[in-house]
């Protein structure tokens, strides 16, 4: 689908998905330095950037609104832009969801009691799914006949009342909770941000874009890390640094008092609770533990 001339304007329209992913992008993107605030039954939030306009779109339909040029630039899944084959530009994959930093996965799933045991197996059957044109393709590519059905959602109930489901999940916990089985993964989807490629030619509004896109990456990177800040006693400075992470370098800074040292260092989250009685053990006082917003390599 050819795009239409974009219009001379300063400002770069924004798509967000609403549903589901909705209140994790606001999160995101609140980290990112933007605040986005939603008003009741409104697809038009607002945000603190006179810069830009949000709209909200379902996550289904979001990358063909970016090809088309109703948006500049969007947030969806991979999945649906395979799905819709749409032709945009993606800028950067952003890992995050509603539930984990786990990779959606779409399944094909028959009930625990079914004989089906692999895709070949459902030829002549029927399917529901709401991943209509990636499931013919994916069965058309194995030679198996089967017939799509389009699913408006409660999926999992329909798996005992066709054939098989075809389904999204990250964690696997609705499919174990409904008794199904999972026979193939279909497709592997994180969510990407994607713009328009008459926008992307745009000089101006591809530096915008890839600074929002930074940010976001900086949003995402902080999220499982932590900076911590100690005084440190300089005849311990070498021991300290031995029981940090090998391949962080702290910042180490003089105090007033000489024979002390002030260290920074941004870790893994996780591994805080072991590093922080190391430290204190080896000398170290003061011991602060903050979180961040960004972290910009």
């Amino acid at each position: 689908m050819l795009n239409p001339p974009r219009p001379t304007s300063d400002v770069l329209r924004l798509g967000i998905p609403n549903g589901s992913l909705q209140a994790s992008t606001i999160d995101l993107f609140a980290k990112a330095g933007y605040r986005i605030s939603v008003k009741d039954r409104s697809y038009f939030p607002s945000i603190d950037d006179k810069s830009i306009e949000v709209i909200m779109f379902r996550p289904q339909e979001m990358s063909r609104f970016v090809e088309d040029g109703v948006v500049d630039l969007g947030l969806t899944g991979s999945d649906w832009i395979q799905e819709n084959g749409s032709d945009v530009h993606e800028v950067a994959e952003l890992v995050y969801s509603k539930a984990t930093s786990q990779p959606a996965r779409w399944v094909l799933c028959v009930p625990a009691e079914s004989k089906v045991n692999k895709p070949e197996d459902l030829d002549g059957g029927v399917i529901a799914t709401e991943l209509v044109g990636f499931t013919r393709r994916y069965f058309e590519q194995k030679g198996v006949s089967v017939k799509v059905e389009f699913s408006w959602g409660a999926t999992e109930v329909k798996a005992r009342l066709l054939d098989a489901i075809v389904d999204i999940t990250e964690t696997g916990s609705s499919i174990r909770a409904n008794n199904l089985r999972i026979i193939d993964t279909l497709l592997t989807s994180t969510p990407r941000l994607i713009a328009n490629k008459q926008t992307w030619v745009d000089l101006a509004m591809r530096e915008k874009i890839e600074n929002i896109a930074l940010l976001l990456k900086g949003a995402m990177s902080a999220r499982e890390k932590v900076g911590l800040k100690l005084n440190v006693p300089r005849v311990s400075l070498d021991a300290i640094i031995n029981i940090l992470p090998a391949e962080k370098s702290p910042t180490i800074s003089s105090l007033a008092d000489g024979q002390w040292v002030a260290v920074e260092v941004i870790v893994e989250e996780k591994s805080e609770r072991d590093l922080i009685p190391k430290l204190k053990r080896a000398g170290a006082t003061g011991i602060i533990s903050y979180p961040l917003n960004k972290v910009i390599p």
